[in-house]
């Protein structure tokens, strides 16, 4: 049931209104004319003498000539009366369906689709509307996986310590400097995943503060493949350079871009099979717009990403393996942050991959003035 003050039918009631209000004057001055003429023809029957007065027969035609009009008039009203409310159910039932979805949505039902094949402005604002609900339903999707994925990092090395000071307290693990050893990792690892988080939250947000200095690309790549460097020779793979030379100083967070090029370095060395090669490059390049970039790159020889993998390697816990446990898998953050860092220092970062020819991250930072 419709409520009178729904908007059916006040567009209903404005239409029928202004098609009343014409056919009504258009009727009052066809009869006012049609008398006015008919008389001027009955003068020209007389020779142009004034008639004294219309018979009954002359009566009679005007009063079916005002008849008819008021039919025709009675007609087009109703005609009227319908068009507007076919033209007002054809605005109101689309605003409707909108309407319930957005109810919907308030409820909680995030995905909901209005189908409204229109092309017009409603059938604009419709598609507009379907597609925030599929981003609200995909980012509600996106928040649950994340707590998830937190409370379940977060509840290993809680588990780990809990079972060991419960072994130590009952006697049946030995207080040795291994345990304790053992305990610090954990906790050290813990600490690290909460300011990873931390880090992340601020800034996805654009409030992670950066403490920006004259800094030497170069110099930061050689310290990340300095400090991994005993990673690589566990594994006996062979880190490459390929560094420009006379590199323009960028502005920037040393240690912010630091941590970039360290996870994705690490993530090269994660899944290089052994006596694979990696490589670290940097260049100048410029782009159409005239900017000039310094670009890193980390390629490796490696198994390569899944193609369908690629658009969500930069999620939040994502891993393209499922099978990958936390020790070969990491986090499952250190790319989301690396995109973050990023692109907080107004850069850009990519990925393609190659199944069996390795997988390559691009690196660009913007040099400023």
């Amino acid at each position: 049931m419709f409520k009178m003050n729904s908007i059916i039918y006040r567009i209903t009631g404005l239409t029928f209104l202004l098609i009343m209000i014409t056919v009504v004057v258009l009727i009052y001055l066809a009869n006012v004319q049609m008398t006015q003429l008919f008389q001027e023809y009955l003068v020209l029957q007389h020779n142009g003498q004034p008639a004294m007065s219309m018979g009954l027969s002359e009566n009679h035609f005007l009063t079916s000539v005002h008849e008819s009009l008021l039919w025709v008039g009675l007609v087009i009203v109703l005609i009227g009366l319908l068009a507007s409310y076919v033209l007002a159910r054809s605005i109101t039932i689309p605003l409707r369906k909108l309407s319930s979805a957005a109810g919907k949505i308030e409820k909680g039902e995030l995905e909901q689709t209005v189908l409204v094949k229109g092309k017009d402005e409603i059938g604009n604002l419709a598609k507009i509307f379907n597609r925030m609900s599929q981003v609200l339903a995909t980012n509600e999707k996106m928040r649950k996986e994340l707590l998830a994925n937190i409370a379940h990092e977060l509840r290993t090395p809680l588990s780990i310590i809990q079972g060991n000071l419960e072994g130590l307290i009952d006697g049946v693990i030995s207080p040795t400097a291994n345990r304790f050893f053992s305990m610090q990792e954990e906790m050290m690892r813990l600490n690290r995943l909460v300011t990873d988080l931390r880090d992340l939250s601020l800034a996805e947000v654009h409030q992670l503060e950066l403490k920006k200095t004259p800094t030497d690309m170069n110099k930061i790549i050689s310290r990340a493949g300095a400090m991994m460097q005993p990673l690589a020779d566990e594994k006996e793979l062979k880190l490459c350079y390929d560094l420009a030379e006379k590199l323009p100083v960028l502005m920037i967070d040393g240690d912010r871009i630091n941590q970039v090029i360290y996870n994705i370095l690490g993530n090269a060395i994660r899944y290089t099979l052994t006596g694979g090669e990696i490589h670290l490059k940097s260049n100048i390049r410029k782009d159409q717009n005239g900017t000039v970039w310094v670009q890193v790159v980390v390629q490796d020889n490696g198994p390569g990403i899944e193609k369908d993998d690629l658009p969500y390697v930069f999620n939040h816990f994502y891993r393209g393996e499922k099978s990958r446990n936390r020790q070969s898998g990491g986090s499952g953050i250190g790319l989301a942050i690396a995109k973050q860092f990023v692109e907080n220092h107004n850069g850009e970062i990519s990925v393609s991959s190659d199944i069996g020819k390795g997988t390559l991250f691009s690196i660009s930072l913007p040099v400023e003035g």
